[in-house]
């Protein structure tokens, strides 16, 4: 979403970047909900994922809906066979076609935690423990039950079957109340199992319900007979949810705040399988699809599942799974040059490729493990001990991605490298670490890896750099004599031709080193300790966070600072630049995200957000930022506006305040309103239309193609090859189209008044012949010096128009040496007014051709040539000074060692 200021407060928020979409979300700790389309004969299962829910097809979990967001967090989703209801603060909205909202009802004062479709109503409970049942088309309120909140806390609701205008509540003190609504009636309480009630289901059977407690029983009651059938236990904590299997199997299944599935077998009484770390979070909901062996959880690390009951003992086996990332996110980097594809590192220790384009092509390369080959042949099934602590940093390069591992990441806390392979989607061969080095306190704080794929570059907190080789994971060799900094390494880069090595420390300083003899080449002081380290290898731009919240620019080839800015108000976590090295974007603690114009050495955008940016990436092809957030474990994708519309890039006052701008929702949505502004013009961005010439004193050349001009001189050689073998044949019938009169500017040809046969074709008037137009207003300039009218139309005519123009200004073929004076002095007034140039060579030079043998005879031609001669080589002298200055600076830039 992008949010617009009003029109009074100058400009929006960012002129550069809008909210387009979220990646990698997919479930939080919302209950889905599972529905069946009687049209389509298929099961859609809907998430929730903050401001806006998902909906895929159970069949091969795609994404088929996108609900628009709504003002606050969902709390929670109930539907029906025709709408979604979900719930936020103390209002709720029905949603259709799973994604507009088309009725809103409001009346709670507490926000809402329970909502259950009851025919053409709608139950909803709120925290204050009020019912409230409203129409769903009207909107109206039809009953308001209030309870007690220290007697009856309601925490769930259930319609049972066949139970006509009744609902069993159960409370979060232990007793179950049986309402009917349309009565307003209370039927029976039960007095519970002295443990809070935490979920009710209906069973199969009729009369029968599961009510799942807060001691971690599960008891199967008759609430006809006010009879229990029987009691389960699990040692997990309280039932989340529970759900029965409909397809034969007499199985039910519940869910733990832990992560496990109990599955009960009803008919012998007994539990018959554990799915373990189902979830690494609690279960927020399991429904087994009806009449088939499928079960469908959800959870709030970010995953919704699909197992299918198909082994011998009942168990059930993953499916289908939609995942991303269940903790906050430590590094995104875009990886490869097409820009669909980000690769993504969390606190949950996996690294998982999301792509831009669509979600099949997301896929995880797991979790780091210290051990591979262990876990595979034990066969663990806790792998909590082997696996790596998250990964901090990374550097990938896809350069021999099929050869070897083009990833390389370093771990929180720990010495050695793991190397990963993108197309295996694996942790890859080799962990990286010095020999000989057995310390706790030193870890890996930096990574770099080359562009051709061979070396990778570790800088370590002790102050040690080291290259290691790629495909063999051989040390290559350290930095330095002892130690490349005395402080720990802030960053490390190795330029594109893998000449230079740049290295950053926290004792101030940044050092450049020869990459292959490792010698060191340059130090230079810092005025802050460094945070972090970027370099635009194209350009050899090095881009330096300080510790000061400044950014520092220098040129890698000069090794001198070239841009500082100032600004930000917090640590700076991340930065990037644009691919063509414009733009340096940097995100901070402040909440900001600024874009610094390189060239200019200024700010010319800035926006706020309403979570500190993590981390920030550009497309290798400019189209999208993305954005990791504090406490977000979705990637944001903004779409970079300059490529699609005009943008106005002016540098922002010092003390200008930035609006905040929401977080984008997974699927792209803009009010009518914010479309209607921006198509309005911006009134930042005036158009500039270029005059007919810049400068009196400068050469312009006319805007003609050059087929008009450049051949004049070559016009014999071409008739000769253009010249017909044969007459035209003239058609039979009437022609379908008109027939136009051959020339540039397409006119119609007027017929014949008398087709006479034996007139002859060959008429040669001479002196009688009719006077051209051209001639005309040469004649015309002869009398008022006004020579433009005459120019205008010999710019309309081609090279064979032009040549006959000019071959009828001799006294032989009908013209006079005053017309042919006046030719020269229109010659003149072009060169005069230094327009026009190319033109005014080509119909000279054509002029000279076709009329050289008479004009010495005349002596006003010879006047005005002799004018004309020293005016051409004046301009060309001056033309050419000016091409041999321009040679000799491209020459100089070419081959000077700067």
């Amino acid at each position: 979403e992008r949010e617009m200021e009003s029109p009074g407060e100058g400009r929006t928020a960012s002129v550069l970047f809008a909210g387009f979409r979220a990646l990698g979300l997919f479930s939080n700790d919302v209950p889905h909900v599972v529905r069946y389309s009687a049209l389509k004969r298929r099961f859609y299962v809907t998430t929730c994922v903050g401001k806006s829910f998902h909906t895929y097809d159970v069949q091969k979990l795609s994404l088929v809906a996108v609900s628009n967001s709504v003002p606050q967090d969902i709390c929670c989703m109930a539907a029906d066979g025709r709408l979604v209801f979900a719930a936020y603060g103390n209002v709720f909205s029905a949603f259709a076609r799973n994604k507009e909202i088309v009725h809103t009802f409001k009346g709670h004062k507490a926000e809402i935690h329970l909502l259950q479709p009851f025919g053409d109503h709608v139950i909803s409970v709120d925290t204050d423990s009020i019912l409230i049942i409203w129409h769903i088309y009207s909107e109206e309120e039809y009953l308001q039950l209030t309870f007690d909140k220290s007697v009856f806390q309601i925490s769930t609701i259930l319609h049972p079957s066949t139970y006509l205008n009744k609902v069993l509540l159960g409370s979060e003190q232990g007793s179950l109340q049986l309402w009917n609504v349309k009565s307003n009636k209370l039927l029976y309480t039960f007095p519970g199992w002295k443990a809070g009630v935490t979920a009710l289901q209906q069973a199969p059977a009729v009369d029968v319900v599961a009510v799942g407690l807060m001691s971690g029983q599960v008891v199967i009651h008759n609430i006809k007979f006010d009879e229990t059938l029987m009691k389960f236990r699990q040692d997990w904590g309280p039932i989340t949810s529970i759900s029965f299997r409909t397809d034969g199997h007499p199985v039910m299944a519940a869910g733990s705040p832990c992560g496990h599935i109990g599955l009960w077998d009803l008919e012998d009484k007994k539990l018959i399988n554990q799915m373990r770390n189902a979830h690494s979070t609690a279960i927020a909901g399991l429904t087994f699809l009806h009449r088939e062996p499928l079960l469908v959880t959800n959870g709030a690390d970010n995953a919704l599942r699909i197992w299918i009951f198909d082994g011998p003992a009942g168990e059930g086996r993953l499916l289908r799974f939609r995942m991303g990332h269940s903790a906050s996110l430590t590094k995104i980097r875009y990886y490869g040059q097409n820009g669909q594809q980000i690769l993504s590192a969390s606190q949950d220790g996996t690294l998982q490729s999301f792509s831009t384009v669509h979600e099949k092509f997301n896929k995880s390369l797991g979790h780091g493990l210290i051990n591979k080959k262990i876990v595979k042949r034990k066969g663990l099934q806790n792998t909590m001990s082997v696996r790596l602590p998250p990964i901090t940093k990374f550097a990938a390069e896809e350069a021999r991605q099929s050869d070897w591992d083009g990833i390389i990441a370093c771990h929180q806390g720990k010495l050695s490298c793991s190397t990963w392979n993108y197309q295996r989607s694996t942790i890859g061969a080799y962990f990286l670490k010095p020999k000989g080095l057995k310390t706790d306190e030193i870890y890996a704080t930096a990574v770099d890896i080359t562009s051709c794929g061979n070396f990778a570059i570790i800088g370590l907190s002790s102050g040690t750099v080291d290259v290691y080789n790629m495909q063999s994971g051989i040390h290559r060799g350290s930095f330095g004599d002892d130690k490349a900094h005395t402080g720990s390494v802030r960053g490390v880069a190795v330029d594109g031709l893998n000449q230079l090595t740049v290295t950053a420390g926290s004792e101030r300083l940044l050092k450049f080193w020869n990459f292959k003899s490792k010698v060191l080449i340059h130090s230079l002081s810092l005025d802050s300790s460094p945070n972090m380290m970027l370099l635009h290898r194209d350009s050899g731009i090095l881009g330096l966070a300080l510790d000061d919240f400044s950014i520092t620019v220098l040129d890698i080839e000069t090794r001198k600072i070239v841009r500082e800015f100032s600004g930000h108000q917090g640590q700076i976590n991340d930065m990037t630049f644009s691919p063509d090295g414009r733009w340096l974007i940097s995100a901070a603690m402040d909440c900001s995200v600024r874009t610094w114009d390189l060239p200019s050495g200024c700010l010319i955008d800035c926006f706020l957000l309403d979570s500190a940016p993590l981390n920030v990436t550009m497309s290798p092809t400019g189209d999208f930022l993305a954005t990791s957030h504090v406490d977000h474990l979705g990637i944001y994708l903004w779409s970079n506006i300059s490529l699609y519309s005009v943008v106005s890039l002016r540098p922002l006052p010092p003390d200008y305040v930035p609006s905040v701008v929401m977080l984008p929702g997974t699927c792209q949505t803009q009010g009518p309103e914010v479309l209607e502004e921006q198509i309005e013009p911006s009134d930042e961005m005036i158009e500039y239309e270029s005059p007919q010439q810049l400068s009196e004193h400068l050469v312009t050349l006319s805007l003609l193609p050059e087929s008009r001009w450049k051949n004049l001189l070559n016009l014999d050689v071409i008739k000769k090859k253009n010249k017909p073998k044969e007459p035209p044949k003239v058609p039979q019938s009437a022609p379908f189209f008109i027939p136009t009169v051959p020339g540039l500017v397409p006119r119609f040809a007027v017929p014949e008044q008398n087709g006479d046969p034996q007139q002859s074709k060959v008429v040669n008037l001479g002196i009688l012949a009719q006077k051209s137009n051209f001639y005309l207003k040469l004649e015309e300039g002869l009398v008022n010096n006004q020579y433009e009218a005459a120019l205008h139309l010999l710019k309309e005519l081609g090279p064979s128009g032009i040549e006959t123009e000019l071959r009828n200004l001799s006294p032989d073929d009908g013209g006079s040496v005053e017309v042919m004076q006046a030719f020269l002095k229109m010659i003149g007034m072009m060169l005069d007014r230094k327009r026009d140039f190319e033109l005014a060579q080509a119909y000279l030079a054509l002029f000279l051709k076709l009329h050289l043998k008479m004009l010495p005879s005349e002596a006003v031609l010879l006047e005005e040539l002799v004018k004309l001669s020293s005016q051409v080589e004046e301009d060309w002298t001056h033309l050419q000074s000016l091409f041999n200055q321009s040679m000799c600076i491209l020459n100089y830039i070419k081959s000077a060692l700067l």
